[in-house]
């Protein structure tokens, strides 16, 4: 296998546990069979998780992988191919200086849906102070804290430095996440009135669209436990993953990239099957199950699928509604989705991934409108009924009223919420309309009254569900 002297660097913002059990594994696969052209270096764009990237700096970005089968088989990998863990500082200096490498040629970043801000129109929502902070910031020519106002740090730096092209590289649950990403940059780097940066981004910048999926818990003491009494080694950077695990990306780089493909990436020359695929069954379900879970007094995943009541609710949705629309005689899905469906359900029915509700509950407010509208408004354009998907957003209600109460047994976080007008929703006379109406999780279906009745009869059900004596 050829390598060069000084190997060329993959960029990765957000150093935490996904990025570690996906991206960095598929490198380390292809260094293991011999490819060392390409290395990863990381760090956070914000000051978040400073235990486990002190941890990971001070075994120089070595760490501990284990991973579970559905029959909780557990095995262990010691992961290498990080090889620059990145400290944060408030300039970013370190990730500036890293980027504007020309040896940098992959800038690739692990977001939530509501960190990129964008509304219903694929419009930067200027409502949030973050993103006035870091306009702000950049008009100063500080580095910020979101990936717009970081990202613009970079690319100013590696345009002054004449590097050369990168490609900037989404993975994450964002649908089309390569051009709405490029699109919301392209919106800020406007706002700023930096005409040079925009035409060097067009120029010299790719993003494909890319999907990822591999369930990875936020690691817990059990962990570096059980990977000690494995292994021998104590590594409080130690984490777990299933064993499943999958990345497809749209085959546009713009400066070269690693040969992915010899260990099981798929390049494609459009992801959008598998991303709505992924999005509608496996992340879409994913919460239905963890706010019907924690309506009933589950804490974990698998507790809610291996529930018949819960995982009825979840299997009826992507059989009644998601699968009718994402597989037509005029566009036939590539993917099986009914057995994409069972696979799925399998995976969050394992109990050793010990998956907690808190987890997959969180950001409601951008996974409405990212996650379960697209069906919804798919269906009523087709004249066809919402029942069971309905099912989803009224599960969701009934969550945010427990939420409004400050009965949810964890801490709730929502960064697209705004929680005076959450409170306001469920504290109206009549919580289904207002929730309805709410245009942050509905867009242009807010207000629609074939909506309204479909939920209002779903939320009828979900209370039912609710009643019952014991999980």
């Amino acid at each position: 296998m050829p390598t060069t002297a000084t190997p060329l660097t993959m960029l990765h913002l957000g150093l935490g546990s996904f990025h570690r059990a996906h991206q960095a594994v598929y490198l380390q696969q292809l260094q293991a069979s011999g490819d060392h052209r390409w290395t990863l270096a990381g760090g956070n764009i914000r000051p978040d998780m400073q235990d486990s990237i002190a941890a990971l700096a001070a075994q120089n970005g070595t760490y501990t992988l284990e991973t579970v089968t559905p029959q909780g088989e557990r095995s262990y990998t010691r992961i290498s191919a990080i090889s620059r863990v990145i400290p944060w500082d408030a300039q970013l200096s370190g990730l500036v200086a890293t980027g504007a490498q020309d040896s940098t040629r992959i800038i690739s970043f692990t977001v939530t849906e509501a960190g990129y801000y964008l509304d219903s129109k694929d419009r930067l929502d200027l409502g949030f102070a973050d993103l006035q902070t870091d306009l702000d910031a950049a008009r100063a020519g500080r580095p910020g804290s979101t990936i717009y106002g970081a990202l613009v740090a970079i690319l100013r730096a590696r345009m002054r430095a004449s590097s050369g092209p990168v490609t900037l590289l989404n993975c994450d649950n964002l649908r089309h996440n390569g051009e709405r990403a490029c699109a919301g940059l392209l919106q800020f780097i406007d706002l700023l009135g930096d005409a040079p940066l925009r035409e060097w981004v067009e120029r010299n910048t790719a993003s494909p669209n890319a999907m990822v999926d591999r369930i990875t818990p936020r690691p817990t003491a059990a962990v570096r436990e059980r990977v000690a009494a494995a292994t021998g080694v104590d590594d409080p950077a130690a984490l777990m993953g299933e064993s499943f695990i999958q990345w497809v990306i749209e085959d546009e780089f713009i400066a070269g990239r690693p040969e992915w493909e010899q260990v099981g990436v798929e390049m494609v020359a459009s992801v959008q099957a598998y991303e709505e695929a992924k999005i509608r069954l496996l992340n879409a379900s994913h919460s239905c199950i963890a706010w019907a879970g924690t309506l009933v007094g589950y804490t974990y995943i698998h507790e809610g699928t291996q529930d018949a009541q819960i995982r009825r609710f979840a299997f009826d949705y992507v059989t009644d509604d998601v699968i009718p629309v994402l597989d037509t005689p005029e566009h036939p899905s590539p993917i099986n989705l009914p057995q994409y469906r069972d696979v799925v359900l399998d995976r969050f029915a394992n109990p050793a991934i010990a998956d907690t509700n808190q987890r997959v509950a969180m950001d409601g407010f951008s996974k409405i409108p990212g996650f379960i509208a697209p069906t919804i408004r798919e269906r009523l354009a087709r004249g066809e009924t919402i029942a069971s998907v309905a099912m989803l957003p009224a599960l969701f209600l009934a969550y945010l009223q427990r939420w409004h109460a400050g009965a949810i047994a964890y801490t709730y976080q929502d960064q697209a919420m705004d929680p005076a007008v959450a409170h306001a929703i469920c504290a109206s006379p009549d919580p289904v309309q207002a929730f309805c109406a709410d245009a942050t999780l509905w867009g242009p279906l807010a207000g629609d009254p074939r909506l309204r009745e479909a939920v209002s009869q779903a939320f009828g059900r979900v209370q039912a569900f609710m009643k019952r004596t014991s999980p």
